[in-house]
């Protein structure tokens, strides 16, 4: 008998609810949610939460199998995304602040994030420098070609302002030898918030230790062009305040190009060239308000 026919026989749920990678079970003893052993002890890392007053995770009901662990259901509610993303950045702000220390890091450290950044810069510079000649020596451009055009040269623009604040960021960071580390979620989105009768995160199984940057980083890459990130942030930085350098580094990632991509279907590729261009606004938007006080001061 293996793990889930050993559930529905200890539990006898009389509904049951498949989802991604997880399955809901309502039975007379309530209702709980199965999902498959990571490879990740969450509950090692709950046990260290706990220990940091962090209390914002699924309960572990039974954790005794060695295919599955039963979790805690807990119901959500439904509101507004962008308020909902602000309820979830505030809660990841105080994971941040609530388990983060400082780290001795190697001496080439930065030096590494450095190179790394500025050759995918370069790598983004050549992939539009060839898309330009290409699109030029056509004899009839598409209007997904067109667009991507007429707004290269705020590509490039967005390139060299990555380029110039990185360079600055080095200078800052080049002889730290430490770095503020915290437990990141690293897989950070909506579905993965829960707010009924208490609040959670859930979905841990890709949570390290690592800078708190990433996981504003990926989220941010992740709903962009779908939610007002102005009030996301500021509530971020008001509950876990970032170091200046931790917030240059921020806004570089954040600045950073995408990848251009053009489809076969023209409907196909004038889509993705707008979100090329509406992310580069929307981020220098974004940003912008930040460097303008730098530069006032």
């Amino acid at each position: 008998m293996n793990s889930l026919e050993l559930i529905n026989e200890l539990y006898k749920p009389y509904k049951i609810t498949r989802l991604k990678s997880s399955t809901i079970i309502e039975s007379m003893d309530g209702k709980f949610v199965v999902k498959s052993k990571g490879k990740k002890d969450v509950k090692e890392l709950f046990k260290y939460l706990k220990s940091r007053e962090f209390h914002q995770y699924p309960g572990i009901v039974d954790d005794s199998r060695s295919e599955v662990d039963i979790y805690e259901y807990i119901e959500d509610t439904n509101y507004p995304q962008d308020q909902k993303a602000i309820d979830m950045i505030r809660l990841v702000g105080s994971l941040h602040s609530k388990t983060s220390y400082k780290k001795e890091v190697r001496e080439d450290k930065y030096k590494e994030i450095y190179d790394n950044l500025k050759g995918n810069l370069e790598y983004f510079k050549r992939r539009y420098n060839e898309e330009v000649a290409r699109i030029e020596e056509a004899i009839f451009m598409s209007p997904s070609e067109y667009l991507f055009i007429r707004n290269s040269s705020k590509l490039f623009n967005q390139i060299a302002f990555c380029e110039s604040k990185l360079d600055d960021w080095y200078e800052s960071v080049k002889d730290k030898r430490e770095t503020r580390v915290s437990v990141i979620h690293n897989k950070l989105a909506l579905d993965h918030y829960l707010k009924g009768s208490r609040e959670a995160l859930i979905s841990w199984d890709e949570s390290t230790v690592d800078s708190p940057v990433l996981d504003i980083y990926n989220f941010y890459k992740k709903e962009a062009l779908h939610l007002e990130f102005g009030s996301i942030l500021r509530e971020y930085f008001k509950t876990s305040p970032m170091e200046e350098e931790e917030k240059q580094l921020l806004f570089i990632l954040l600045c950073m190009p995408n990848e251009v991509t053009f489809k076969e279907n023209e409907f196909d590729s004038c889509n993705e060239i707008s979100s090329l261009i509406d992310y580069v606004y929307k981020t220098e938007w974004l940003v912008r308000p930040y460097y303008s006080i730098e530069d006032e001061e």
